[in-house]
């Protein structure tokens, strides 16, 4: 291990989303560089088990990211049984895609409350404690921050939110010693992408942008990226680092993407996703969101 990579070792970092995908990505990362890492999220079961398989001190606490109360209680336990916290990384997300006008406005709403409001929960329940300790807050979000596309209204919205929200949050936090950074992630081989490749409205989406935009990309290798940006606690991540120099023409980035849909997105029949993949499916039919403590494996 090189002396770069024990700059977390023996800390303590909270995950949110770590069943699966990105999230879990992270926290084995984190792990592999000796942080101990306190996964949430609604699959209690996988959760438990990424947890369990990790070579340091980590646990799980099932919990609805949404649910305030139970995030506050659920960040008073972290810090009680883990120590203090030092790193909060707001990964959980979910993603639906589809014409605005025949989604399903539960599916669509709960998009926008996981992503956005969750992300505000997470952000509320964990500061606190990373006033503390002097520590950073990471917000994952996406090319969706930048340039929004048909077809992914919620995600979209909700994901500029995002990007709005933490950068109000860092310019509030800096007198405070916090620091907050934001990761632009592109296309991610996640099992939400696998299944929204099975629907013939991303595969049109998908295959209307240029080759660079939708290329997909490991989730190990995001995460590697997004602790290297940790461990300098910067301001912004960007994979891949093309996407650096989209943020110099995003002005003009709605009159192009306007454009190519007039020319690409001819299907006259799209429906909607619905919520994508087993974490779009758990968000869906969320039964820790009960109000009640939430419990660590």
């Amino acid at each position: 291990m090189t002396d770069r990579k024990r700059i977390l070792s023996g800390r303590t970092a909270v995950v949110t989303g770590g069943a699966r995908g990105l999230g879990e990505a992270i926290a084995k990362e984190l792990a592999a560089r000796g942080v101990n890492v306190a996964m949430l999220g609604l699959e209690g079961d996988a959760l438990a088990r990424t947890a369990a398989g990790l070579p340091t001190e980590s646990r799980s606490w099932p919990v609805d990211i949404t649910d305030g109360d139970a995030m506050a209680r659920s960040a008073e336990d972290v810090q009680r049984r883990m120590g203090p916290i030092s790193i909060v990384v707001a990964n959980a997300g979910v993603a639906e895609a589809g014409p605005f006008l025949n989604s399903d406005p539960a599916s669509w709403r709960r998009v926008v409350e996981v992503n956005l409001i969750g992300s505000a929960v997470t952000a509320r329940s964990f500061l606190p404690y990373l006033l503390d300790s002097r520590g950073h807050y990471l917000q994952i979000a996406s090319t969706a921050s930048i340039g929004a596309v048909p077809m992914m209204s919620a995600y979209c919205a909700s994901k500029a939110g995002v990007e709005s929200f933490t950068h109000s949050l860092r310019a509030e936090m800096a007198p405070r010693g916090v620091t907050v950074g934001i990761a632009y992630l592109n296309w991610i081989d996640t099992d939400m992408i696998r299944d929204a490749d099975r629907y013939a409205v991303m595969g049109q989406l998908r295959s209307s942008f240029p080759r660079p935009a939708r290329t997909t990309r490991s989730a190990q290798h995001m995460a590697r990226r997004v602790v290297t940006a940790v461990e300098r606690r910067a301001p912004s991540v960007y994979v891949p680092g093309w996407l650096r120099s989209s943020q110099l023409v995003r002005g003009v980035l709605p009159g192009m993407i306007t454009r190519i849909s007039r020319r690409k997105l001819t299907h006259p029949h799209f429906t909607a996703t619905g919520l994508l993949g087993a974490g779009g499916r758990a968000a869906r039919h969320a039964t820790v969101r009960d109000g009640g403590a939430a419990h660590p494996h």
